[in-house]
Formats: C-alpha cells, structure tokens, sequence
C-alpha cells in the first residue's frame, strides 16, 4: 500500500538523518552548511521546525515559531545547545502521534494553503524530501558520505520537481550534472547542489 510506503521511506529517512547527526562533532555544529546562510546547527533546527509542525497539529495545537521554514533567520535556535539530543527528543514525540488512523486527515496549515487536498501522508512525503536533502547537506558539511537509497530519491526528485521555488535562501539554480550521472547526483544538482 501506498501510505505504507510512504511512512516507510519517512522513518528511513529519518534514520539516517539521526546517524548523520550522531557524527557531528561538537566544533562542527556551527560549520557552514550546503544551505546559504545556515549553519549545520541551522540545517538541524529546520528539520527539527518540520517535525515540529507535524506534532503540533497532529495534537491539535497551533505552532506559532516562524524561524524555522526554508529562507528564516536563526533556524539553529531551535536545535539548541545539543542539536542531536533535540532532534531526537522532538522525533520520538512526534512519531508517538504518527500512527495510520491519522494519515487520512488534512496535512498542516501552512501546507494546505498550497495544496488544498495535502493529507498527512503527503506531509510526511514533504518531510521526506526535506530530510533527505539536509541530511546530504550535513554530511557533506561535516565530511560523511551520504548515498541516498533509490526507492527514497525516486519520490522525493518527483515532488521537488512539483514544488520547489527557486528563490533567495531556498533553492539555487539547476547545475548541469555529468552526462550519465546517477539518479543521486541528478537529483541534488536539480536542487542546485554539487555533489
């Protein structure tokens, strides 16, 4: 099933994001990041904002904190002094609220606002995308090689293709990747990064 899938290549991805994080070393946090203007402590405190969003309306609660989306100022606030131990606490509180009677329900706010008909499972494909892409951005800060599983890069290139903008502090312009490229290398010059 299709929802399966999806939440499959969610948990995935955020394994591996955790695995990332779990190898930077203290001195690093605050290294640039592939991402203009942020740090990796700010990559980490973006991802941590998503998830954010996801609890909080999966609890009914409205999530005010607004430094956190793509382009924001000071995102690494949100990480904290120990990014790794608040990324994993928000992790484990949101996925307690992640369960497949929620799936169906309207995504949240601020994605519904663009796509009318988003449910949480298209939410969760959102996440997807955006932790796979800052958990390269991370390792490729902090000097870890990040190969990206295909069944993960396939769906994720097809909704960067639907929804990115390409404007100041999110995404660059497409770099020309080399001819017989791999689907990784293709997918993260699309999104403006060289690998």
């Amino acid at each position: 099933m299709e929802t399966n899938e999806t939440v499959d290549r969610y948990q995935r991805t955020q394994d591996t994001f955790d695995a990332v994080l779990a190898a930077v070393s203290p001195e690093q946090w605050d290294a640039a990041s592939a991402c203009e203007h942020w740090t990796v402590r700010d990559v980490a405190g973006h991802v941590i904002w998503g998830l954010e969003v996801l609890r909080h309306h999966l609890a009914g609660q409205e999530y005010t904190v607004r430094n956190g989306p793509a382009g924001s100022e000071n995102p690494g606030e949100l990480a904290g002094e120990n990014p790794l131990a608040g990324w994993r606490e928000t992790r484990e509180a949101t996925d307690a609220l992640v369960t497949d009677d929620i799936l169906g329900r309207p995504a949240p706010a601020w994605y519904v606002a663009n796509r009318p008909d988003a449910t949480v499972t298209d939410y969760l494909a959102l996440l997807t995308f955006d932790t796979l892409v800052h958990t390269w951005d991370v390792g490729s800060a902090v000097g870890v090689d990040v190969p990206m599983e295909p069944d993960i890069v396939a769906p994720s290139f097809s909704l960067a293709r639907l929804i990115i903008s390409r404007t100041p502090g999110t995404f660059g312009p497409k770099v020309k990747p080399a001819p017989g490229a791999d689907q990784q290398t293709r997918f993260l010059a699309f999104l403006g990064r060289v690998s």
